[in-house]
């Protein structure tokens, strides 16, 4: 593992519930309806993972850039 997580919305997918940036506000914010990550790139935090494991539409994906390995959604 890298180190760090890789952070990727698809704001075409996402149906802007909110529940990201409620779980993790340091992380997610809503942007013209939509989720976006703040960072692209993030330090390992359960609340990232579990950010993407509560999306209701499987909008969020966190992988491990130096090898592409899902971390999240489980």
């Amino acid at each position: 593992m890298s180190g760090q997580w890789k952070i990727t919305v698809d704001r075409d997918r996402c149906i802007g519930s909110g529940l990201c940036a409620g779980t993790a506000p340091e992380y997610f914010e809503l942007a013209d309806k939509k989720s976006r990550p703040l960072h692209d790139l993030v330090d390992p935090d359960e609340a990232v993972s579990d950010a993407a494991d509560c999306c209701p539409v499987e909008a969020i994906l966190v992988t491990d850039p130096a090898t592409g390995d899902t971390i999240a959604p489980v």
